[in-house]
């Protein structure tokens, strides 16, 4: 048996290794993505969703192993969707896309189609998620529950011999197929396998070994837009220059989209330099309990205990809020006080009143030095910056768009 893979661990090898099955793209491939809100059991509780997320990732921590975790509650709430295509012809899945995960899996809703190219592994597999899981377990020789198919991405990228995950079984998925796993290799859950590369012959590169994310922020419940990038940036997605920083080194974080970063408010630290992540299935901006405090104090914010658990501000002190910094390497990215807020159109989704200002600053839920991250960078920061994940150099980069400083909150 071959170590497990995660697609994005193929997808570069594909982008830069060409055999007569995969089409080697000297220019980066974009895959529209959408951004979508659902509503099927009434009002959505992003934080509970953030929370059981972060459960999982504790208690892989304690178990001595990674586990990737997708965006989901009971029932997607908040999200970003790519269509993928499995197979040969391919049946086209509505995946969430997920940096915190590298299981890629179909079958929550559309149904496997096996094809020409779908060969049983003969391998169960099952992960957990905290919020929702999926599995693929049976006890019998006819049903198969891990393939190696086809994977298309995107016009005209297609990956063939890549490992998919195939749901009997599924909960906290509906509105979709499944998950598009983007996070590092070891993030790779159960059996998943990937069949040997060696029978591909090296015969050329693309301009980099990266995938890159563009969201766009959600101000309704209508379907926002974003894009991925494989094999290099969209320069029409951002403004500026793009500012890397290596992936963390140091404890959990390093399995992650992990990187070092301090926070301050105004002039204000309120979370010294320390490792965390950055993830796309988050919805929230995670912090550290006593950076929450030092925040909490700092903009007059009180807890909304009762209904959303969020914090919540005047509009008198949001008037007076100021800029959430980030450093991150050599930068300094700013989250205007609009940034810092929920989308006030929004409120009767997340069950809060219209009257009500939420911030998107939460808890963590452990002190700085004491848990697996001291933050976890979410859809509420990455919704601000175009983000790329390069593999090959082992770093993680960032630079602003149009919706920075937006103020469509």
């Amino acid at each position: 048996m071959f170590p497990a893979a995660s697609l994005l661990t193929v997808l570069l090898l594909a982008l830069s290794i060409t055999g007569s099955p995969v089409e080697v793209r000297n220019s980066p491939v974009t895959l529209p993505i959408v951004g979508r809100l659902n509503f099927f059991n009434g009002n959505v509780s992003l934080l509970q969703h953030d929370k059981a997320r972060l459960a999982a990732f504790r208690d892989s921590s304690t178990r001595g192993r990674t586990i990737g975790t997708p965006v989901t509650n009971s029932d997607i709430a908040l999200g970003y969707i790519a269509a993928v295509g499995v197979g040969s012809p391919p049946t086209t899945y509505n995946l969430v896309v997920d940096t915190g995960s590298s299981n890629t899996w179909v079958g929550a809703n559309a149904k496997y189609v096996a094809t020409k190219t779908s060969v049983s592994t003969h391998q169960p597999v099952e992960v957990d998620y905290g919020s929702g899981f999926f599995s693929g377990m049976t006890y019998t020789s006819i049903m198969r529950t891990e393939y190696i198919d086809t994977v298309t991405l995107g016009s005209g990228l297609t990956i063939t011999k890549q490992s998919i995950g195939v749901a009997s079984t599924s909960s906290g998925f509906t509105g979709v197929d499944g998950i598009l796993g983007l996070g590092p290799v070891n993030l790779t859950e159960s059996s998943l396998t990937n069949l040997p590369t060696t029978t591909i012959r090296l015969q050329g590169t693309i301009p980099q070994h990266v995938i890159s994310v563009f969201f766009e922020p959600s101000s309704s419940q209508a379907e926002t837009k974003g894009e991925l990038t494989f094999g290099g940036t969209d320069a029409t997605k951002y403004t500026g220059d793009i500012a890397y920083t290596p992936i963390t080194t140091s404890g959990f974080a390093s399995s992650y989209w992990g990187i070092n970063e301090s926070i301050t408010y105004g002039s204000t630290t309120i979370l010294s330099s320390t490792t965390g992540i950055v993830d796309t299935g988050t919805t929230f901006l995670l912090i550290a309990t006593d950076a929450l405090a030092k925040y909490q104090s700092a903009t007059g914010a009180t807890l909304d205990e009762k209904v959303t658990g969020l914090l919540t501000v005047s509009s008198a002190k949001y008037s007076a809020l100021k800029n959430l910094d980030f450093h991150i390497g050599n930068e300094i990215y700013s989250l205007t006080p609009n940034a810092q807020i929920w989308p006030r159109s929004l409120n009767s989704y997340i069950g809060g009143s219209n009257s009500i200002i939420y911030l998107v600053v939460s808890d963590i839920g452990t002190y700085s030095g004491h848990g697996l991250f001291d933050f976890i960078n979410g859809y509420a920061f990455l919704q601000r910056f175009y983000s790329v994940y390069d593999t090959a150099n082992s770093r993680v980069g960032f630079a602003k768009t149009s919706f920075t400083d937006a103020t469509t909150n």
